[in-house]
């Protein structure tokens, strides 16, 4: 059975996927699993089979429907190389609590091979690309906002979109010292010679860290994405700076769609939006490893 406490919460998802499906669905059971650390994650038993459900009391309005739009632009994008769920219900601006259902997937075990095609999906996921870097509306990672207007040069976007933009974030809720913001700023003016002249716009996950994909008997999957289009290897300082892709990942990926020389060299300047998003969700030491990581560079 579900909790009668979450009642409209109950009854808004039956209606979107009732209006999804158009037959009336209704929720037999919801269960808890785990692996989330924001949001709330159920198991939904319904009339048309079982689906999973992501739901916040506490979230940006708009949360759901922009993790919406990223896993159905990275399922374009995908295709069959690796799994992105299906999204059949996403809550509205003005609901609350908000949330999104999704197909379920089972946990599973590959017996050999896993890491490899990964590696081998991401690469392909990494062929699909824009003219411009950006996505189409702002989105989230994390909580966290993320400004995605488009712009034509990565550079730029780098610069602007992402690192500047969190910078004021961090300056308006724990705020810098202005020693601290002076070398940022000078970090930002030095970009252009920090950065390749050239550069792709190819659709990225955005958050892939090991917690952000899953293995199932069918594959592996990727899941709570924030999704825009960017450098490739914006996506490979997520996952180096956490760990959990092995050589083998990294092997199959190259296979496919091979990285650029310098990339390494430039991996932990990438880094470095991640680490000060963590500063900005989580304080602590995250702010002095940041500013380590800034002066190297300049």
């Amino acid at each position: 059975m579900f909790d009668k406490r979450n009642a409209d919460l109950y009854n808004n998802i039956e209606i979107k996927l009732s209006e999804y499906f158009s037959k009336e669905v209704v929720i037999h059971s919801s269960s808890m699993v785990g692996g989330g650390c924001i949001n709330n994650a159920s198991k939904l038993v319904t009339s048309l089979g079982t689906f999973f459900l992501k739901w916040n009391s506490d979230c940006p309005g708009d949360m759901f429907i922009r993790e919406a739009q990223g896993l159905r632009e990275m399922k374009k994008a995908s295709g069959r190389a690796v799994i992105v769920p299906e999204v059949f219900a996403h809550s509205a601006e003005e609901d609350h609590p908000g949330f999104i259902v999704l197909e379920f997937l089972d946990s599973g075990y590959l017996a050999s091979g896993g890491d490899e095609a990964l590696g081998r999906g991401l690469a392909e996921m990494h062929k699909f690309t824009n003219e411009r870097f950006g996505f189409y509306d702002d989105n989230y990672c994390g909580t966290t906002p993320q400004d995605n207007t488009w712009k034509t040069c990565w550079t730029e976007f780098f610069r602007e979109n992402r690192l500047r933009y969190l910078l004021d974030l961090i300056q308006t809720r724990r705020s810098l010292p202005a020693r601290e913001r002076q070398i940022y700023d000078k970090l930002l003016d030095r970009l252009p010679r920090l950065l390749p002249e050239e550069s792709t716009p190819v659709l990225i996950h955005g958050d892939l860290w090991s917690g952000n994909y899953m293995i199932t008997d069918k594959g592996p999957a990727l899941i709570d994405p924030a999704a825009y289009y960017a450098d490739r290897e914006m996506e490979m300082s997520i996952m180096t700076l956490f760990g959990g892709f092995s050589g083998r990942f990294f092997d199959a990926y190259n296979e496919v769609n091979p990285l650029p020389s310098g990339w390494r060299e430039r991996n932990k300047l990438y880094q470095l939006y991640h680490i000060l998003n963590h500063y900005h969700l989580f304080g602590g030491g995250y702010g002095s490893q940041a500013l380590h990581v800034a002066k190297r560079f300049i």
